[in-house]
C-alpha cells in the first residue's frame, strides 16, 4: 500500500520503540556502542559518526519523502553539498552552476573548491540552450536550484536530467526553497536532491542540518562512504529535532504559500514597489514550468524597491513583525536585504544580487499582522 506525503513524514523510519512502544524515536546520545563479541555489531551499529539510530531514522523519512533510495544526514546544507561534490566530482572536473546560486554554495565552488582544481561555470539554468553550450566533456554535474536564491528563477528539472544525462553528467537538485512537499526533483529525473534542512524541513530555527537523497542506490552507498570518512555528519539532538519538525512539513507549506500569496498581492499594488518575484506569478517567466513540477509555489518572495539600496535597507529596518535576520523557512517571518546579507559573498562576481532587492520569507503568522507590517515598513 502507497502512503501519501503527510502519512510517510510522520511515520517513514519512525517506527515505535521496541523496549518501551515510545511512538517518538530517543535521541541515542551515544558516541559508541557495546558489540556482540569482536566484530559482531548489534544492529549494524559501532561508532556515531557511521551511524546513529536517531539519524537513521531521519535519514530514512528523508529518503521516503523525496522518493530516494537513500538519504543521508548532514551537519548543514553545505557539509551535505562538500560532501557531494567530493564523492562525484576530481580535480579537473566541470559543474555548472545556477547564475544566480544561494551564496553560500557560491563560496564553496569559487573559494574552496576551485583551488582544489574543480571547475565551474554560472549558467542562467531556464535557458537549455545555454546549458547545452557550456557542457564540456569534463561536466560531471548539473547543479541546479529552483526556485533560486534570492531572485526566484525556474528550472526544467525534468529537462535539464535529460539534457545532463545525454551528455554524461549528473543532475543535482536543491530542493531547500520549495521542500519535498511542493517538488519532487527525483520522481524528475534527478540524481541526487540537496537540503538545507535548516530551512523548511526543520521549520523552527532551532536546528542546522542538511541532507542529500539519492536516486538509486549505488549513488547512496558511495555518498555514504563519503559521508563517513569525511565525517560531517548531524548530531542526535539535531537529526530528532530536524525529525520533529519534517512530521508537519505538509501543514506548514500549505500556510506558507498560502500567506505568500496575499503579501505578494499587496506587493504589487503598492506604488513604492517596483518588481515582484514570485513564480506564482503568471508574468514570472518560470510559471509556467513551476505549475507544471511544483504542487504550489511557495512561501519566497523578492521584490525590487524605488530608492535603490538605502530604500531597500531602510525597508528591511523598519520592519518589526517581520524579523531581520538570515537563513529561511522557519514558522516566522524574516526579512533581509540579499546584497548585505546572505549573498555579500558574491558581490562583484557574476552572481552580483541587485542592490534594490529585498527578499522574503513568509511565515505562518496571522496574515493581517503581516499584511501591516509590510504596508508601514514600505510606507516610510
Amino acid at each position: 500500500m502507497s502512503n501519501g506525503f503527510e502519512t510517510l513524514a510522520i511515520h517513514a523510519g519512525q517506527e515505535p520503540d521496541p523496549l518501551t512502544g515510545a511512538v517518538v524515536p530517543p535521541i541515542y546520545a551515544t558516541s559508541t556502542y557495546k558489540q556482540d563479541g569482536v566484530g559482531g555489531l548489534r544492529s549494524g551499529y559501532e561508532y556515531s559518526r557511521s551511524a546513529n539510530p536517531t539519524r537513521t531514522a531521519l535519514e530514512e523519512a528523508l529518503a521516503a519523502v523525496e522518493g530516494g533510495a537513500r538519504g543521508l544526514a548532514f551537519a548543514s546544507g553545505l557539509a551535505a553539498e562538500d560532501t557531494l561534490l567530493r564523492t562525484v566530482c576530481k580535480p579537473q572536473d566541470h559543474v555548472i552552476i545556477p547564475n544566480d546560486a544561494y551564496g553560500g554554495t557560491y563560496r564553496l565552488f569559487a573559494k574552496v573548491h576551485e583551488r582544489w582544481d574543480l571547475h565551474y561555470d554560472p549558467v542562467p539554468l531556464h535557458d537549455l540552450d545555454a546549458v547545452a553550450a557550456a557542457m564540456t566533456q569534463k561536466t560531471r554535474v548539473v547543479w541546479v536550484e529552483t526556485p533560486t536564491n534570492p531572485l526566484l528563477g525556474v528550472a526544467d528539472i525534468a529537462a535539464l536530467a535529460r539534457l545532463a544525462h545525454d551528455n554524461g553528467a549528473l543532475l543535482v537538485v536543491d530542493n531547500t526553497f520549495a521542500s519535498p512537499y511542493l517538488q519532487q526533483p527525483l520522481a524528475l529525473g534527478a540524481d541526487v536532491v540537496v537540503h538545507s534542512t535548516t530551512k523548511y524541513v526543520g521549520g523552527h530555527s532551532d536546528v542546522v542540518g542538511g541532507a542529500l537523497v539519492a536516486a538509486n542506490a549505488g549513488i547512496g552507498e558511495e555518498l555514504a562512504y563519503h559521508q563517513n570518512a569525511m565525517g560531517g555528519v548531524a548530531g542526535p539532538f539535531d537529526a530528532w529535532l530536524t525529525l520533529r519538525g519534517l512530521k508537519t512539513l505538509g501543514v506548514r507549506m500549505d500556510r506558507h504559500c498560502d500567506n505568500a500569496e496575499r503579501v505578494v498581492d499587496l506587493l504589487l499594488a503598492h506604488p513604492r514597489v517596483t518588481e515582484v518575484l514570485y513564480p506564482g506569478l503568471p508574468e514570472h517567466p518560470g510559471h509556467e514550468i513551476a505549475a507544471k513540477q511544483m504542487r504550489r509555489f511557495g512561501g519566497m518572495v523578492s521584490f525590487r524597491v524605488a530608492g535603490g539600496e538605502a530604500e531597500a535597507v531602510a525597508v528591511c529596518d523598519r520592519a518589526k513583525l517581520f524579523t531581520l535576520g538570515e537563513s529561511l523557512g522557519g514558522v516566522e517571518s524574516l526579512i533581509e536585504h540579499p546584497g548585505r546579507m546572505t549573498h555579500a559573498s558574491a558581490a562583484g562576481s557574476p552572481l552580483e544580487v541587485p542592490a534594490d532587492l529585498v527578499r522574503l520569507s513568509v511565515g505562518i503568522e496571522t496574515i493581517d499582522d503581516l499584511l501591516a507590517d509590510l504596508s508601514q515598513a514600505l510606507a516610510g
